[in-house]
């Protein structure tokens, strides 16, 4: 009999159901979850100024105090994971060490990216630089090329090595208690050096349910400003209009069709669309490079670039105390926020894709692929808008004062090509939409099932169909009850909670790498000190 594997067996099905509709899962979690999801959407029915009013009074009453704490909280996230893909831990393998990668390296970036972007940076990419551009802190007069870079530079920094530093805390320390120690995947296992068996009861249980509401709260806020965009972009493309019954049926028919796609796995669905997504984007992207003004693109690209790693440090932890903390709010906090309650989603997503690599490996491929490749992203796109406004050619900042959704479609119109060209780009680029939404939504119920399902990476498939629904209903209710700014200030609050969480996973990570005694390098083996970490021959 193999004891270990009976061990594997005994803790994947810890606290699960034998039986009945919640078969395979965690009943706990999963009800407390539901209650609390259920709870806000009845809310948001039945009293949505109430709800709009009370999200608006905490906003307020938490600007400056998330304004110094997310601040802190994600600049150290990022020292902490520099520091563990450049350390001594840096050759251990988030697995048996002598277990290659589950995943070739293409597919691997593909799901990166498409898992941990997407939808929000279509949304963003242009409309936050041409927003900054109107004005923003660090530059002394807006409109101006200065401005421009220091736009761009601020956008590289909200996209940036910060924002996936958090989804690096996350995702590798779950990767290393799933597949080194043996845990079930799911985010109290990472908590077992602080707690022992004691993940298994009533805390253990919160912090899942956490992490859940915080993942629902965070995809709704990203399937939110998806359905406002692709309506946009139906609207140029077919002047339909853009309502509110648009977008609820957009939301309707992205859901359905993610939550065929969660059902057919990671493997399948889930894969195979990320890396369409990927491709996809390349495409939109080299329109950009070719039609738009080349050589300006990529000295900004460059440029920006400097300035970003440059005023790296001072943006890290700038409180915005010395001048107004509403743009701070308006800005990096609703980003840390909104990166956070992402996190267990996304770093459960990286964790379950990641098994095989080394902590070296994860770091600076979590870290620096994604980040560059969202650097090149924002600098063609919004480039190409801030040179058309520097140029006096378009009329971008004005249309985005009025609607952030219209950014790409203004942008795009803007180009010089024939306008059969520019209509084919527009339906690419909502196409893409479509495509990031659709993945979005299906590997985050994925996610949100796992954790329910005490890390199952196969969860029952009826509750993933439950579940996919669940979320884009969320997502309609909330849009309906106040558009974008109530889905903003509602992830910026979901994520505060599993702040909490994560500073706890970071005391447990280095608990656990006490015990790697010998970081090994790649082709040479070494004992795991299991018995060290737990006092006993095997995990319970």
């Amino acid at each position: 009999m193999n004891t270990e594997n009976d061990n594997d067996e005994k803790s994947m099905t810890t606290g699960k159901a034998q039986r009945g509709p919640l078969r395979g899962m965690n009943p706990i979690v999963t009800l407390g979850s539901a209650a609390l999801t259920l709870a806000a959407m009845a809310l948001a029915i039945t009293l949505p100024e109430v709800s709009l009013a009370w999200l608006t009074s905490l906003r307020e009453a938490l600007s400056p105090i998330l304004a110094t704490y997310y601040v802190a909280l994600v600049g150290f996230f990022l020292v902490f994971v520099v520091w563990l893909g450049m350390g001594r831990y840096k050759n251990v393998r988030l697995g048996p060490d002598d277990e290659p990668p589950e995943f070739a390296t293409f597919p691997w970036i593909a799901m990166l990216f498409a898992a941990g972007t997407g939808v929000g940076l279509l949304f963003w990419s242009i409309a936050e630089p041409i927003t900054h551009f109107g004005g923003n802190p660090f530059s002394e007069e807006a409109g101006t090329p200065s401005a421009a870079i220091k736009s761009l530079s601020l956008s590289f920094f909200h996209w940036g090595l910060n924002g996936w530093a958090i989804f690096s805390v996350v995702g590798l320390s779950l990767a290393y208690f799933s597949f080194r120690r043996g845990l079930p995947l799911t985010i109290r296992s990472a908590l077992y050096p602080l707690m022992g068996d004691r993940i298994n009861g009533p805390i253990g249980h919160a912090v899942d349910i956490f992490a859940v509401v915080a993942t629902v709260f965070g995809i709704a806020t990203t399937l939110g400003l998806g359905a406002s965009q692709m309506n946009t972009g139906l609207d140029w493309l077919f002047g339909i209009g853009v309502t509110s019954t648009t977008q609820l049926v957009i939301i309707a028919v992205v859901t359905v069709i993610a939550t065929g796609s969660v059902v057919t796995g990671v493997n399948r669905g889930v894969r195979r669309l990320s890396e369409f997504n990927l491709g996809l984007s390349m495409v939109l992207l080299l329109v950009f490079l070719v039609a738009g003004p080349t050589v300006v693109l990529c000295a900004m690209l460059v440029q920006a670039t400097g300035d970003y790693l440059d005023s790296l440090l001072a943006m890290s932890f700038w409180t915005g105390v010395s001048t107004d903390y509403q743009w701070q709010f308006d800005w990096t906090v609703f980003y840390w926020g909104w990166w956070i309650s992402w996190a267990p989603f996304v770093g459960m997503f990286i964790a379950r894709v990641s098994k095989g690599r080394t902590i070296r490996e994860f770091v600076f491929g979590v870290l620096l692929v994604p980040s560059l490749i969202t650097f090149v992203w924002i600098a063609l796109l919004g480039g190409t808008a801030l040179y058309m406004e520097l140029t006096g050619t378009g009329t971008i900042l004005e249309a985005v004062r009025e609607d952030v959704a219209v950014a790409l479609y203004q942008t795009i119109g803007t180009l010089p090509m024939p306008s059969e060209a520019i209509a084919l780009t527009g339906g690419v680029a909502t196409l893409l939409i479509a495509v990031y939404f659709i993945t979005s939504a299906d590997s985050g119920t994925l996610v949100i099932t796992t954790i329910m399902a005490h890390g199952d990476p196969e969860p029952p498939r009826l509750q993933r169909v439950l579940w996919g629904l669940g979320v884009g209903a969320l997502t309609a209710v909330l849009l309906v009850a106040g558009g974008v700014q109530v889905l903003q200030d509602a992830v910026i609050t979901a994520g505060l909670p599993f702040s909490a969480v994560m500073l706890a996973m970071v005391v447990g990570m280095v608990r656990a790498l006490r015990d790697e005694r010998f970081a090994p390098v790649p082709g040479q083996k070494h004992r795991l000190a299991k018995e060290i970490w737990t006092g006993r021959d095997e995990v319970s």
